[in-house]
């Protein structure tokens, strides 16, 4: 099987960020889609040994910010490749608290969602959240990024809690004697 297909698949770059206790994070996502119009509602993907799980599990409540093409690497690795246990994702970072609680970065965003969970379902070691969307509000014009703008032209990897992480084959090495 050819898992490379799924990268034909189209998908966006966002930030979810979520909060609970006072503790607020935030982690690049490529998967977060809309399920319906009417309530709107949307689905997102994360990893169960994400601390932004552990903050949507717990608060119920989630943020998503659609990023554009013109956002910096170093911007999408302050909420990528780190783990927010150990850094504060926002230190540095322009950002709201929505009528959530959620932060909402503000700096590189196109778009930012509000949400509240109203159901999820358990896909081994991510979790999908349905979100019923409490706010949506346009921040600025441009073009959303892309996971293929992304991969192709920011030059941008996965790691491997990403839904999209394929572990690389081991190369073989032939020896002649």
């Amino acid at each position: 099987m050819d898992l490379t297909a799924l990268f034909k698949v189209g998908y966006g770059m966002y930030i979810v960020s979520s909060q609970y206790g006072g503790k607020l994070n935030g982690q690049i996502a490529n998967t977060m889609f809309q399920v319906t119009a009417e309530p709107p509602t949307i689905a997102i993907s994360v990893n169960k040994q994400n601390l932004t799980h552990e903050l949507v599990s717990n608060s119920r409540v989630f943020s998503v910010a659609i990023l554009s093409e013109e956002t910096p690497m170093t911007y999408i690795g302050q909420f990528g490749f780190k783990c927010g246990r150990d850094i504060d994702k926002f230190a540095g970072i322009e950002f709201k608290l929505g009528g959530t609680g959620s932060p909402v970065p503000l700096e590189h965003a196109l778009a930012a969602l509000e949400a509240e969970v109203i159901a999820e379902l358990d896909c081994g070691t991510h979790t999908l959240f349905l979100g019923k969307l409490v706010n949506a509000e346009v921040l600025a014009q441009g073009r959303p990024m892309t996971y293929a703008y992304y991969h192709e032209i920011k030059r941008g990897k996965s790691p491997k809690t990403a839904p999209t992480y394929i572990k690389p084959e081991p190369k073989v090495v032939h020896v002649i004697a």
